[in-house]
Order: C-alpha cells, then structure tokens, then sequence
C-alpha cells in the first residue's frame, strides 16, 4: 500500500505526457502506474485531468536570510516558491549578512533559516577573491555551485577580474565543482555609467544603454574561453539576449561544459517596461527588445538553456525611489519567485504552443542536472524525492499584491494576467501549498547537498 497516490492527472516528462497514477512512499516516488488502475493508498489525491509536474528548481534566488530581513526571508520566500511551483530553491550567498564565503557561515546560515523553510533548499557558495581557499571546504558542506560577478557589484560582495576568475576554475575543476557568473564586462558599464553622469539628468535609457548587450557578450566569451581552457564547469546566469544564448550554444557544441539560465522576466517583459514604468522592472542585465524576448523561448526550447530562474530579488519599496535614489541608485532586482512557473506556462504552452514539456526540462531536469542533485530532484521517476506540483491549465489569473507571500508584495508582475496555475505543490510527498495558500509546516523544507 502507498502513503498517496496521485490518480488521474497528465504526467509530464522531459519529453513526453503520459496519463498516469504516481504512487508515493515514505517521501519518494514510488511507482509510475498506468492509468485506470486499482491501487491501495492511505490517501488519495484526484488530479482530475490537470497536469502533474515534476517539482520546478528555482537556480537563482536571493532570499536576504540571514541579514536583510525586511527585504525578504525564509518564511516568506519559500512559502512563495511553494505557492507557485518551486519544491527546491538555490539561495544565493550574497544579501546575507554576512556574505556565504566559507564553512562557519554556512552553518550558521543553516541554522538560521532551516527552522523556517516551506520547501527544500540548496546553498551557492560565494566565490570571492578572498575565499579561494575555502571553495573546497564549502564544496565538502554540499554547496551545488559556486557565484562570482565579473560586472559591478553590490557593496557586500566583490567582483573578480578574468585572472581571478582562471584561478577560481582551476581550483573548482579539482572537486568537480561549477562556477556560476553574473557575465557583464565591468569596464563597459563603468564607462557607460561615467558617460551617463556627464548629463544634467539621466532617465531610464541612460541605465538601459550603460549595460548593452555587448557587455554581456563580451563577458560570456571571456568566461567561456577561459572554462575551455582550463577544461572547468561553469554557469552562466540570468542570460537575457538570444545573442548570448548563442555563443553559449556554440561552446556546448565544441563540448565546453557550460550550463545557463535565463529568468522568467526576460520572456514576459521588454526594454520598453522598463522606460513606461521605471524601477520596478529595474534589473542586471536589463530587460531587452521584443525581438530579443521573443527569441529567447527557443534556446529553451533546444536546450541550451538549461533553466529558467526567477533571480527573485527583493526589497522595500522606497529603496526602489528614483526620486531619492535616481536611476542608478533605486534598487536593481525583480522579485518572482512565485510566478514563474505560471508565467512560462501562460506564455510558452498557451500563448506560443510549446509543449509542456519544456517546462519538465527547464524546470525541473535540466536544473537538477546543471547543479548536481538529479537523482533525487528533477524529474517523476522511481526513487526520486516525490516533488510535484499539479497545474490547471484552464485557470485563468491575474497577479495582484494581495496574492503574494513575499514580505514586500511589490512585483513587476503585478498586473499580468493568464492561463494555466499551479493548485497544488507536493514536496517529498507532503502538501506544502494549495490553491494559493501555504498549508505546509515551516521548518518542514531540508537542506540538499550536491550529490556526489
């Protein structure tokens, strides 16, 4: 007898929809059931027809915890991941306080926010240019990736240069580790930046053209070329430009190992929101054209990017005051951690008939692999953790403040509307969130640790 069975629903896989019955024991899946079979289980949950997906991994999130907790914390952001889909979420080590730079903050910070986890977490590591040193003891304390910027940062953190970032792949490559980077040239920016300054104002192009394209670019392949050369594994996040995507597609093809994300944000808005409404939709790399929108979906779709995050990064409205701070100034992050998962439904299987199935693999598989927890996360299979989340594709939403669970329901989501939600999250085969509502424990959420 299983603990539940889940009847009636679409299964979705990586690459097909299968309807089916998923039979759930002692937190793990346990069978994959035809339909219309007879089972016995303790508890049953009817699906009704509607889509069962493999929990959803956010590989980017910045939950302020410990630290900054009146921008966001534990409590609240997994409870959000929950509610839209996400099971596991890759917190990253910046906005702490202190910054996660070795193995006494890790316990630490451990100790902080496991009491108050919704859903399962994963840590990034930091990847300083103090904490060299300590990558391998971070690495031993389950870290799945670790984070570095080679564009401007915030003042808690620390850019590194192109012969730091060699150093910092090389002593990766010796556990097998993969380094993430935020892949924006520092130069180009701070000259941009001192260009926009000679101006008597700046308004929102300014900010927009002193992060171009090209600096992306520009960043991408020297990380690239330099991971080729060394023969480690990197990550690129947040890509926001289909030109980028490509040169990445390219370096998997000559067989670098590199892995990529993009962000819910660059395939729902553009430049233009950014010009029409300000610093809400204020975020590094910066929102692009609609062609480059557009044209992201299918480097989702081939595979080259391997996830789509939420990057949710979040903070009080009046840090995001152009009034106060101006355009360089206001707070630069979009918080969506909990509308991701609808948002890629609405605008990739509605709006632009992809099959379901790209989410399983943006999602869910292709995360899991990138960071090294497939085999217990990513996907419906036998002896995976029993992470799933149910969607109805006919309900129609619209996202408003009061149906957010951040501690700041401020969003640039705000006001979108579509189809297709997530009703019903499992993790470990526990209802954590259902029809918009967090019925979960707290503290029920694990620490995971990169598989080895």
């Amino acid at each position: 007898m299983f603990n539940l069975v889940i009847k009636n629903g679409k299964v979705v896989t990586a690459d097909k929809v299968i309807e089916a019955s998923i039979g759930i024991s002692n937190g793990k899946i346990a069978a994959i059931i035809e339909s219309g079979t007879e089972v016995a289980a303790e508890k049953v949950i009817d699906a009704q027809g509607k889509y069962v997906f493999p929990g959803a991994i956010d590989t980017h999130a910045h939950l302020n915890d410990p630290g900054y907790l009146w921008r966001e914390d534990y409590a609240h952001g997994t409870a959000a991941a929950g509610v839209g889909g996400f099971t596991t979420i890759i917190d990253m080590p910046m906005q702490n306080e202190p910054a996660m730079t070795d193995g006494k903050i890790l316990a630490k910070k451990l100790e902080a926010v496991s009491p108050n986890a919704y859903v399962d977490f994963c840590f990034w590591g930091g990847l300083v240019d103090y904490n060299l040193n300590n990558l391998k003891e971070l690495d031993d304390k389950g870290c799945v990736a670790f984070k570095s910027f080679i564009g401007p940062v915030s003042p808690d953190y620390v850019s590194l240069s192109i012969g730091q970032a060699k150093e910092a792949m090389e002593i990766c490559k010796e556990f097998d580790g993969r380094a993430g980077f935020h892949c924006e040239d520092y130069s180009i920016i701070k000259w941009e930046e001192a260009r926009a300054a000679r101006k008597e104002k700046n308004d929102w192009q300014d900010f927009l053209d002193s992060r171009p394209v090209l600096a992306e670019l520009v960043a991408t392949q020297n990380i690239i070329d330099v991971a080729k050369e060394v023969g480690a594994k990197v990550h690129i996040c947040h890509v926001s430009h289909p030109r980028v995507a490509e040169i990445i597609r390219q370096a998997q093809i000559e067989g670098v190992d590199v892995t990529a994300e993009t962000c819910g944000h660059y395939l729902v808005f553009t430049d233009q929101d950014v010009i029409k409404n300000g610093s809400l939709f204020k975020c590094a790399p910066p929102l692009r054209d609609a062609a480059a929108m557009e044209g992201m979906w299918e480097y989702i779709n081939n595979g080259t990017l391997s996830a789509i995050a939420s990057d949710h990064s979040p903070c009080e409205l009046s840090e995001k005051s152009e009034a106060q701070y101006g355009v360089f100034g206001a707070w630069g992050g979009i918080s969506g951690i909990q509308n991701v998962m609808q948002v890629v439904f609405s605008e990739g299987v509605v709006k632009r008939g992809y099959s379901p199935t790209l989410l399983a693999r943006s999602l869910s598989q292709g995360p899991a692999k990138a960071f090294g927890i497939f085999g217990k996360k990513g996907a419906l299979q036998v002896g995976f953790d029993a992470d799933l989340v149910i969607l109805d594709p006919d309900k129609e939403w619209e996202i408003t403040p009061e149906s957010l669970h951040y501690v700041n329901p401020i969003s640039a989501f705000v006001g979108l509307k579509g189809q297709g939600l997530p009703v019903c999250t499992l993790v470990r085969g526990q209802v954590v969130a259902q029809d918009g509502q967090v019925v979960g424990q707290k503290g029920f959420g694990e620490y995971v640790e990169k598989l080895k």
